[in-house]
């Protein structure tokens, strides 16, 4: 891995930006038909089905999921196909499954030059599936799944699951496996090749109560029946790693058969940031003394040894390093000596424990919160150990390598997180993800040259399906996703969970939903978010929720009945829950206005309020009870309404609101609807023959970032829009990622916007950007700005670096640069936004022309009128 520019990627990259519409998603490459012929190999055919072989002495792993297979095959045709002990017991077609090097049929068809052992030889986790014709004495064709390691043949049995229409949600969300009885593989060697990101895992976390409720009653706690599902579900989205979930939980305790079954699979597990060497948290107990070093030494290097000595030789990445006790900062400050020598003593372990050089065990040390600063400000970090990158909880990197920086031995990963509890507040109740910005960000780290590891906080599993695929698709093969490519994975994903029913309906919904969510986090939500009397902010917000639920609504009536469950969770639910919650605080926000006027419709928006908070209990009630025959009891049982501090309520609480006794009204009271938005059509006074572009009324002009008038492009990088992304429309950012900061020329990439000023004298512009973190060593991520031939100012994104500006942006997420103008005369301006740093991601800009003229809301005036 080479952390300076990557050639290849950046030539790829620039064919790819804004050409390719091909999404390498589900299935990149459709292989299994409906049809006969002559060439095609017949899976399931005329009532019956191929047999299948697999070598009794391959991995065990390989065994179970070849019967897995089976179990597809049958859900899929009703025939069972028949597991054969000798290849002579095979009648004319026949399935090979094996590992090359473990397998004696995959053997000798390579010594028979049927299959070449130079497209598996010494590749990780490659699988070829391809037909070969008379393979052996008596048989007409074998189709040979081989794979190079025990993953690479499981990733190929389940490719093919997934080819005959086994979605890898058909148990973690109902989807219904399609009939069919004609099952044909299409000839070809059928491979994925190796994955670009060499670990690719989920961390099951912030489980309690949902996922923990759930988990307990079902299976009786966190066992290897609860595992066998999490771990068959990685493998089928073609995922390798996990840390299991740690909230007063013990994966290697309270079932020792957990690690034996992971182990089994080919799952390679770790533990979270701060359990090291294999330890759970809660398996210290009171009674191992204080969690210091300085002062309990002894205790912790027995506890680390047997957690090493517990691993035997299974496949694990070791957490090495240190944090306080309870996911807290270990010491004031930064004692960077104290952590060299816990590291020390930790690798010293592995050594003598394992008996084999520390470097041959995988080793992880995450730069979680304040320990980058330990990494910062100078820590030595042994070169064979991976440096996990993170993001800041809410989806924005905090850091990548330098791209003049040395390449390491052990690389760099990405910890990220669709899940989180802590400040500015928690967040765990609903899907809040925009796989736009998801790309963006990986897209960035990967260019960077993180792809050792990544890793994603997917909390209870459920309900992120969605993103939790969209993360494990890309880190297969980031260079296949692209901006232009990905508004097709929401199709795809939508065609194969659904069985092509309302496919771009479907698509539609899961892009919208997921945008207006992740706005503002639901437990951010309150009755001031969006405003009831500027720019018809509010009403429009709980309309355009409403639109979706409509659509969810008739969708849902239309449907085949046998996928109606797996609609309600990763469709519908979301769309009801998340409506129905903006709803109930924009009612409440209405009490409190009508309730100031002393009008009595507050108290019709008080019983709005009590409706809508009731609602929302019945919809979890129906998942809960009514959603696969109660399947999923306690699974949305996450507290989200009432939160007053980043920690969640223990239930949830209605918002306050306020009555008012009836009495007749002295004056007239102005309803919340009757304070639309200003009017917006241009005053017919205004000459607007000469104007062109964006034009000014009401003293602002509002404009989305991807309505430019013209772009200007470099040999090196390219403007590119990323659709979809952000609060109100989308997303602008150069591409590729890893460049060194561009100098302002005439020349330079920039951007220009057209727009018309009845105004002139001091003006502000408002830049909305997504709230990116200077992830580089310099002062922060810059941009140039400037009305026609201006100087251009330099503007830092991160100027203010402040723990309270964070917290503000990524509880808007959004993030307002302001810089000041003059204008000197009236008319036609062009204002011109240039490129200096890569990763700011421009949504909107809005031009104040008059003082106090852009009225408070939360996501900015609706994009003026323009003329060109």
């Amino acid at each position: 891995m080479c952390l300076k520019i990557k050639t290849s990627y950046l030539i790829l990259s620039l064919f790819l930006i804004g050409l390719s519409t091909k999404l390498y998603a589900i299935n990149p490459e459709k292989y299994v038909v409906n049809q006969a012929s002559a060439e095609n190999f017949p899976l399931v055919s005329k009532g019956k089905t191929a047999s299948i072989w697999v070598d009794d002495k391959d991995y065990a792993g390989v065994l179970k999921v070849t019967g897995h297979l089976e179990n597809d095959i049958f859900n899929v045709s009703d025939l069972h196909s028949k597991r054969i002990k000798k290849i002579s017991e095979a009648e004319h077609f026949v399935v090979i499954i094996g590992t090359l090097g473990k397998s004696e049929l995959i053997n000798q068809l390579v010594k028979k030059g049927k299959i070449d052992a130079a497209e598996l030889q010494g590749k990780w986790e490659k699988f070829t599936t391809q037909i070969v014709e008379n393979p052996f004495k008596g048989i007409k064709k074998a189709l040979v799944i081989a794979g190079s390691d025990k993953r690479g043949t499981i990733y190929g049995i389940y490719e093919l699951s997934n080819q005959i229409g086994v979605s890898p949600w058909y148990y973690w969300a109902d989807v219904p496996v399609k009939k069919q009885s004609e099952l044909h593989v299409l000839p070809g060697i059928h491979s994925q090749g190796e994955p670009k990101v060499k670990y690719r895992g989920i961390f099951i976390n912030d489980e309690a109560p949902a996922l923990t409720g759930w988990a307990f009653e079902k299976f009786g706690g966190f066992n290897s029946k609860f595992y066998d599902k999490v771990f068959e579900l990685i493998l089928r989205m073609k995922g390798n790693y996990l840390w299991p979930a740690m909230w007063g939980k013990m994966f290697y305790v309270e079932d020792p058969e957990n690690a034996v079954l992971a182990d089994e699979y080919g799952i390679v597990m770790g533990t979270s940031h701060h359990e090291p060497l294999t330890r759970a948290h809660a398996e210290w107990g009171k009674a191992n003394g204080k969690w210091d070093f300085n002062t309990n030494s002894e205790a912790l290097i027995k506890f680390w040894k047997d957690g090493i000595k517990r691993m035997e030789n299974k496949e694990t990445i070791v957490t090495i390093g240190m944090r306080g006790d309870g996911d807290e900062p270990m010491t004031e400050g930064t004692a960077i000596e104290l952590l060299e020598n816990i590291v020390k003593k930790q690798r010293n372990i592995i050594a003598e424990v394992t008996k084999k050089p520390t470097e041959e065990t995988p080793q992880m040390w995450a730069l979680y919160k304040e320990v980058q600063d330990y990494y910062d400000k100078g820590m030595t970090v042994p070169d064979d150990v991976t440096l996990l990158l993170c993001d800041d909880n809410w989806g924005n990197i905090r850091k990548l390598p330098e791209l003049n920086s040395k390449s390491r031995k052990g690389g760099y990963g990405i910890y990220y997180h669709y899940d989180y509890v802590g400040g500015p507040r928690n967040y765990k109740w609903i899907n809040t993800n925009q796989i736009e910005r998801v790309w963006e960000q990986m897209d960035l780290a990967y260019q960077y040259g993180i792809d050792k590891i990544w890793i994603v906080n997917v909390g209870d599993i459920k309900p992120m399906e969605f993103p939790i695929e969209f993360f494990l698709d890309m880190a297969w093969n980031p260079e296949k996703f692209n901006a232009e490519n990905l508004q097709n994975y929401y199709v795809n994903w939508a065609k194969e969970n659904f069985d092509n029913q309302f496919t771009d309906e479907i698509a539609e919904i899961l892009k919208l939903y997921t945008k207006y969510n992740s706005r503002r986090k639901p437990e951010l939500l309150d009755a001031k978010t969006y405003s009831i009397t500027n720019y018809n902010e509010a009403d429009k917000v709980v309309a355009d929720y409403q639109k979706l639920v409509e659509k969810a609504n008739s969708i849902n009536k239309k449907l085949k009945p046998e996928y109606k469950d797996a609609f309600y969770q990763l469709v519908l639910f979301p769309v009801l829950a998340s409506s129905n919650l903006n709803e109930l605080y924009v009612a409440t926000a209405k009490n409190h206005l009508y309730a100031e006027q002393g009008n009595p419709i507050a108290n019709e928006y008080a019983e709005k309020v009590k409706m809508l908070f009731e609602k929302d209990s019945l919809l979890t009630n129906y998942y809960h009870t009514k959603v696969a025959n109660g399947k999923w009891n306690h699974m949305m049982s996450q507290t989200h309404i009432g939160y007053d501090n980043w920690q969640q309520p223990d239930k949830n609480v209605i918002p306050k609101t306020k009555k008012i006794a009836p009495a007749v009204q002295a004056v007239k009271v102005i309803t919340a609807e009757e304070i639309l938005k200003k009017e917006t059509s241009i005053s017919k006074k205004q000459d607007l023959a000469q104007a062109h572009g964006f034009i000014e009324n009401d003293g602002y002009i509002s404009i989305e970032s991807k309505n430019y008038s013209k772009a200007i492009n470099s040999d090196l990088v390219k403007w590119t829009i990323i659709l979809n992304l952000g609060k109100t429309d989308s997303g602008i950012t150069i591409k590729p990622s890893n460049i060194q900061p561009i100098e302002i020329s005439e020349q330079s990439p920039r951007l220009d916007y057209n727009v018309h000023f009845f105004s002139k004298g001091k003006i502000k512009v408002y830049a909305y950007f997504s709230p990116t973190i200077n992830f580089k060593k310099d002062d922060g991520l810059k941009y140039g700005i400037a009305f026609d031939n201006e100087k251009p100012q330099i503007m830092n994104l991160n100027a203010d670096s402040s723990e309270k500006a964070w917290a503000e942006s990524v509880a808007n997420n959004i993030k307002i640069i302001t810089s000041t103008h003059q204008i000197e005369k009236a008319g036609n301006h062009v204002l011109k936004f240039y490129a200096v740093d890569p990763a700011l991601v421009l949504q909107k800009i809005v031009i104040e022309t008059e003082e106090g003229k852009v009225l408070e809301s939360y996501l900015g005036p609706p994009e003026s009128f323009r003329k060109e």
